[in-house]
């Protein structure tokens, strides 16, 4: 990069600020993530990590402020001066970029594990059907379940699951990837299977942001951890610096309490 030029966030979040009745999850959030940057947050339970997220790719709309990924507006449009949200199907067209992996893994129980990677590739983004299990294939490869394709979920362990899960968001070619507590569902033998593959996807260079509590996970992935506490986001840095030395007191009693 040369000198001067300014590099733009891949994620770019201002002033999100999102109420659930008269209680207030996310308070002018503000949050930049570069492309290839791995972004953990953390905080207590209630501090607005999942409804970031879930904000970023519209599954809740934000009350004010906004979200953009790659310079588009998330779920919204400017016409004459106001935002406009957009319509069902261009929500859709928007989330096939941000792949999402839920801490239940919603894979369809009725669908073989090739069906639940080939079916939105197919339905929402138009890949031909062979194309897309060929495509399924490599990537049930790379997160160790090759030869699983006609296996129906549950036959499967929850590491199992997720990992399919993983591999169903990244059938979509994503440009961002979403993980909300992917590892709070497994039995503890089962987390380091669901890890390993997180780690590779970020050694591969995908953009991802991560709402956890595996701290040493953060420690050993992130380049930059987001601490969260009442809807605010009161830290954050290079994981050496937050996890090692926080600043904030909230932050600096929630690590002694975790580690």
């Amino acid at each position: 990069m040369t000198a001067g030029t300014a590099r733009h966030p891949l994620v770019r979040v201002r002033g999100l600020t999102k109420n659930f009745g008269t209680h207030q999850v996310l308070s002018g959030v503000d949050l930049d993530v570069h492309e290839g940057e791995v972004a953990v947050l953390l905080g207590p339970s209630g501090s607005g990590k999942s409804t970031l997220l879930r904000c970023v790719n519209h599954l809740e709309r934000p009350d004010a402020g906004f979200v953009e990924v790659a310079g588009d507006l998330v779920g919204y449009r400017h016409d004459g001066g106001r935002l406009h949200e957009l319509r069902p199907r261009a929500i859709t067209r928007q989330r096939a970029r941000v792949g999402m992996v839920f801490q239940q893994f919603n894979l369809f129980p009725h669908l073989t594990v090739l069906e639940n990677l080939t079916e939105a590739p197919v339905a929402v983004r138009g890949i031909p059907r062979k194309q897309a299990a060929a495509r399924a294939r490599e990537l049930l490869e790379r997160v160790g379940l090759g030869g699983r394709e006609s296996a129906y979920p549950k036959r499967l362990s929850g590491g199992q699951q997720q990992r399919v899960a993983i591999a169903r968001a990244l059938a979509m070619e994503p440009e961002l990837l979403l993980f909300d507590e992917p590892t709070s569902a497994l039995d503890p033998e089962l987390v380091g299977e669901v890890l390993a593959v997180i780690k590779d996807l970020a050694v591969s260079g995908m953009t991802m942001i991560v709402v956890t509590h595996e701290i040493g996970f953060a420690r050993e992935v992130a380049d930059t951890v987001v601490f969260l506490d009442d809807g605010r986001i009161v830290e954050s840095g290079p994981p050496g610096e937050v996890l090692t030395a926080p600043r904030h007191e909230r932050a600096r009693a929630f690590l002694s309490a975790v580690l």
